[in-house]
């Protein structure tokens, strides 16, 4: 598994993810709207975009009422409110890639903030493409279980499509390109297996591993990236051991 999502994992755990309630849903409604508006229009079922997004936010509890404001919203009813989307890149400690997608209605407002939580926290915001070539868009779905059976997983990911099966600590993770993903997420499902999180994103092609020092300050800047308002998902290609990531996470 790739270091953030351990980080991920252990995270929902904890319940640090439902401790920031308000603020995840304050971003599933803006990726909901943005989905609606831009993506293919309100038809879920016509629109892969936004029917991730609505699974998201069922996973999360959002109650369906919010859902249907929220495409309705990015259809132009009632408050109409746009946002843009931005990738922003940059380094963090230990030489670490990292980007950053935003949803914003201030262009300027966002890249300050983002600016500055990299350099308080050893970062620095770089230019358009120094770190985006270290990242691939792909589809990946988490299974987690003492349990697991890895030789069902196997047969049925690859079957459906899938280009990587990932051992970890308890968890596998299940890589496709983007046009296989809900085939493979739908199989895996069919078959009992259903994930735990399942999320298009990008992933990356090369890791750094840290440990120590190094990975708490990696980690305290992804987190104050997570944080902000505009931000919708931070990625880095980051790399620390689950034991590790225990420790810093206690």
């Amino acid at each position: 598994m790739s270091g953030h999502s351990k980080w991920s994992t252990i995270k929902r755990k904890k319940g640090a993810v439902d401790a920031k309630r308000g603020k995840l849903f304050t971003k599933l409604i803006r990726e909901i709207a943005t989905a609606a508006g831009i993506g293919g229009g309100g038809d879920a079922s016509a629109n892969p975009r936004l029917r991730l997004a609505i699974e998201k936010a069922r996973a999360a509890n959002m109650p369906r009422d919010n859902i249907e404001r929220a495409i309705k919203k990015g259809l132009g009813e009632g408050d109409v409110q746009r946002y843009e989307e931005i990738v922003y890149e940059g380094y963090g400690p230990a030489g670490v890639a990292v980007l950053v997608a935003a949803l914003t209605d201030n262009r300027n407002r966002t890249a300050g903030e983002v600016r500055h939580v990299f350099s308080k926290h050893g970062g620095n915001l770089g230019e358009s493409g120094c770190v985006s070539y270290l990242f691939e868009k792909k589809g990946v779905l988490l299974l987690e279980g003492e349990a697991l059976e890895l030789d069902r997983i196997y047969e049925c990911a690859l079957e459906a499509g899938a280009e990587d099966v990932i051992e970890g600590d308890g968890s596998v993770e299940v890589v496709s390109e983007p046009a296989s993903f809900e085939a493979v997420r739908d199989a895996l499902t069919r078959a009992g297996l259903e994930p735990a999180e399942a999320e298009l994103g990008m992933r990356p092609s090369t890791s750094v591993a840290l440990a120590g020092a190094e990975a708490e300050s990696v980690l305290r800047l992804a987190e104050a990236l997570e944080e902000l308002d505009d931000v919708q998902d931070v990625y880095a290609n980051f790399d620390i051991s689950a034991a590790e990531m225990e420790v810093l996470a206690s």
